[in-house]
């Protein structure tokens, strides 16, 4: 019910009276009773405004990808990891509405808690015809949808950075359909959508395992089947470096994703509707924030004592590995154990980021370490902080998990490969598929000498 200003007033007086003529130790119990009850009306507003909030950011990370790689990849392939960003968003927000929503969140308990009744997406909000609020909190459902949508898209963003300046268009485009309409939705159902994960007592909170180590488990399978690019690897084992283009880009790029991480990890409390939801949001902003802060830290640490000098390359991706890191359980943690968490992350991307490399598998932006490593060492790490965790079940989600989506993702890049092939030529691959497969330079002017105005 909706209160008249002079109510208010009436009420705000009562209780200031109540309040002086109580005794001290009443005083605090009589200025709470005076306090009008929040409504469920209210609440609602406030869970949905969460939503659509953190929704934004976590949207805004999209951009953040698409400057990174942009910046780490060679400039005669910027074009088309611009192309391949906004297509991803596109693609996964269609998918994600047709079937993937459904897939992961109706009804899994009657398929055994494996997946939900796919079929396309619809709200049903607690609204009367003429827009008059029935229900008694909760939260819209299309903000609901909204943020649970721009998840998706991160997952395929990953891919999509390993597999850079070697693979075709449409076959990429054709595994970003199955990734975000089908392998995404389905083990996230496992566990976010109430599934057999979830009974089995694994924890998630924001996606260390259902977002990122399932993008770099895509990644990985695809980066076996297409190879490495050309004169990466020498046959005598040696490595050669291909430095990006732009690294102001790349670095704009972290910033903006460290930004989005606080919609990421912040707008999975799932409600802003009470004082204590707000506090955990605010604990989560400060625990994302130094696990990142922590990653820098070691890598530059790690890569001046290893190489001589600091990598900002690796700096740039410590900042990343510490944020995947503290992404499985970013509330429960300390302050002193979110750094510890961040900067673990820090280790573990520079020292797998050259074992790669030995591997001979090529990893454009480094996606693989931050994501998939860090991704299983932050889902791993939960138990150090959240008493209803174990380390067994933790575990158990980490290889489940990894399991489907590298099978499944080996086998569709398999059928991608026979059937319609997912690498361009080495004529194409040398004159950079921006020409290639676009026919449109990101830098036009770049190499042409200087032209008269």
């Amino acid at each position: 019910m909706i209160r008249s200003k002079t109510q208010v007033a009436l009420a705000a007086l009562g209780g200031l009276a109540a309040v002086a003529m109580a005794g001290p130790a009443l005083a605090q119990e009589a200025a709470e009773a005076a306090m009008p009850a929040v409504s469920g009306e209210t609440v609602y507003i406030f869970n949905t405004l969460s939503f659509m909030l953190h929704g934004f950011l976590v949207m805004f990370m999209a951009a953040g990808f698409g400057m990174l790689e942009g910046g780490l990849v060679r400039s005669k392939n910027t074009t088309m990891q611009m192309l391949k960003n906004i297509a991803i968003y596109s693609i996964g927000g269609l998918m994600f509405w047709v079937i993937g929503y459904n897939l992961m969140y109706n009804d899994v308990a009657s398929t055994g808690g494996l997946f939900g009744i796919p079929g396309p997406w619809g709200a049903d909000d607690p609204l009367t015809a003429d827009g008059a609020f029935t229900g008694d909190g909760g939260y819209a459902g299309a903000s609901d949808w909204f943020f649970q949508m721009v998840f998706v898209a991160t997952a395929a963003s990953i891919v999509s950075g390993t597999l850079a300046e070697r693979i075709k268009l449409w076959p990429f485009m054709i595994f970003v359909v199955v990734l975000t309409g089908v392998i995404y939705p389905i083990q996230g159902a496992w566990q976010w959508g109430g599934g057999w994960l979830s009974e089995a007592g694994f924890s998630d909170f924001a996606g260390s395992s259902i977002v990122h180590s399932t993008g770099g488990w895509a990644a990985l399978s695809g980066a076996i089947l297409l190879g490495a690019r050309i004169g990466k690897f020498g046959p005598d084992g040696k490595v050669n470096p291909m430095p990006g283009a732009n690294l102001p880009l790349a670095t704009l790029g972290t910033f903006i994703l460290w930004l989005g991480w606080f919609g990421f990890n912040g707008g999975s409390q799932l409600a802003m509707g009470s004082a204590a939801d707000v506090t955990a949001i605010s604990t989560i902003y400060v625990n994302t924030n130094l696990a990142a802060a922590a990653g820098v830290t070691i890598a530059m640490i790690m890569t001046q004592a290893m190489y001589g000098k600091v990598d900002l390359t690796m700096a740039l991706n410590g900042a990343l590995a510490g944020l995947v890191s503290i992404t499985a359980e970013p509330l429960t943690p300390s302050p002193i154990m979110a750094i510890l968490i961040g900067g673990i992350g820090g280790v573990l991307v520079v020292i797998a980021v050259p074992l790669l490399d030995k591997l001979k598998i090529d990893d454009v932006v480094g996606a693989i370490p931050v994501h998939l490593v860090c991704g299983i060492w932050g889902t791993m790490a939960v138990p150090l902080t959240n008493s209803d965790t174990n380390f067994g079940s933790q575990a158990l989600g980490v290889v489940s998990i990894g399991a489907f989506v590298f099978v499944v993702s080996f086998v569709i890049w398999s059928i991608l490969k026979m059937t319609m092939g997912i690498r361009v030529s080495e004529e194409e691959e040398a004159i950079g598929l921006d020409k290639a497969e676009l026919g449109l330079e990101a830098y036009p002017e770049f190499g042409r000498g200087s032209q008269a105005i």
